[in-house]
């Protein structure tokens, strides 16, 4: 499945863009603008298993750092920093990696 199955390639391409600049990246206002806040709890459990690269369940600190690319492969890299940061807002239980439930949470958060 591709992210363009779940969510606009339009959108997709407005929220990458709105985020080129190093440590402009904001998970509520990206989650937002590329529309996953509006899916479905289902769809929002589909966009994380796209995101889960290596089918762990879980996004690790690795792949979240890829986050953008996840949803347009020429996406810019997270910064360390901005990495961090959603890390800290994602990861509830502390265990460094953020799971489905975790990954809902954080996206209805938004």
């Amino acid at each position: 499945m591709a992210m363009t199955d779940l969510l606009s390639a339009e959108d997709i391409k407005k929220a990458v863009g709105a985020f080129t600049a190093t440590d402009s990246f904001d998970h509520k206002k990206f989650f937002q603008m590329v529309g996953l806040k509006k899916k479905s709890a289902d769809d929002v459990k589909k966009v994380f298993h796209i995101l889960d690269k290596d089918k762990s369940g879980f996004i690790e600190e690795d792949e979240l750092g890829f986050i953008l690319k996840g949803f347009s492969p020429d996406a810019r890299d997270l910064s360390a920093k901005e990495t961090k940061t959603l890390m800290a807002a994602g990861d509830k239980d502390g265990d460094g990696k953020i799971g489905v439930d975790e990954f809902s949470t954080l996206v209805a958060e938004s």
